[in-house]
């Protein structure tokens, strides 16, 4: 009996440790680099600029050299990923969602972007939204409400 109570104890704590263990941590939110060949040098130091400053957590600071790359490579999906990084940590939620959006719009198999914990709040903008119905319907039969 006292055997078989261990042997239960072990297996219920090994399944508890697989359990806990298997939840993914999040990711850190990281801005990404700029890739060089298709922007400006002046955006890819203004890029490593801001990367810098929301790394030391000076959100603002990073908001300005993240707004100044967008106006300097608007075409860069990864330059609109970064600001709504910056917007985001300021809690300019709308602003963050539109920039996260334009990032995955410009740049549509970059996993990186389309994966992130701060865009996947937002979910994908072209998938088709669909409503699940119930099998027999949503309308309830009332009395004297059968057939005719």
């Amino acid at each position: 009996m006292k055997h078989a109570m261990m042997t239960v104890l072990v297996l219920l704590l090994l399944s508890g440790a697989t359990a806990c263990a298997s939840k993914p941590k999040p990711k850190p939110l990281v801005p990404l680099p700029l890739v060089a060949s298709a922007v400006t040098p002046q955006a890819l130091a203004l890029t490593d600029k801001g990367t810098q400053a929301y790394q030391a957590k000076q959100f603002e600071e990073a908001k300005n050299l993240f707004a100044q790359a967008v106006a300097a490579a608007p075409k860069s999906g990864h330059a609109h990923y970064n600001y709504g990084l910056a917007l985001n940590a300021l809690g300019d939620n709308d602003g963050a969602r539109q920039h996260f959006l334009e990032a995955a719009n410009l740049e549509p198999g970059d996993k990186t972007i389309w994966d992130s914990p701060a865009l996947s709040p937002y979910g994908n903008p072209e998938a088709p939204k669909t409503v699940k119905e119930h099998p027999y319907g949503t309308r309830r039969p009332t009395i004297g409400s059968g057939p005719r």
